[in-house]
């Protein structure tokens, strides 16, 4: 699992039959406290995120692990939405 921010969205009138009911979000990684850090990708979104969420994402072979994306050509989708990040006891990231 990954931890980035989301920072868009995307519309794809035509794509593959296998993810034709898919919302596409455009996400960028993040390190714990949500600074944005390398390039952007598309992921699935599986959990209704929306722009601006911090969320964990899930890729490769793992990534069509899930009911909606078994045997699809996908390679990122976003499984959840963070509230609060803890590290050593400090919250470093909270939901606003």
């Amino acid at each position: 699992m990954k931890i980035a921010i989301v920072i868009g969205s995307t519309i794809s009138s035509i794509k593959d039959r296998a993810i034709m009911d898919t919302k596409l979000l455009v996400c960028q990684p993040a390190d714990e406290t949500g600074k944005q850090i390398g390039k952007p990708y598309v992921a699935i979104d599986l959990v209704d995120a929306g722009t601006g969420d911090l969320v964990l994402t899930c890729h490769g072979s793992a990534a069509r692990q899930t009911p909606i994306t078994k045997d699809t050509p996908t390679d990122a989708v976003i499984m959840a939405v963070i509230d609060h990040l803890e590290l050593d006891g400090d919250i470093v990231y909270k939901m606003s």
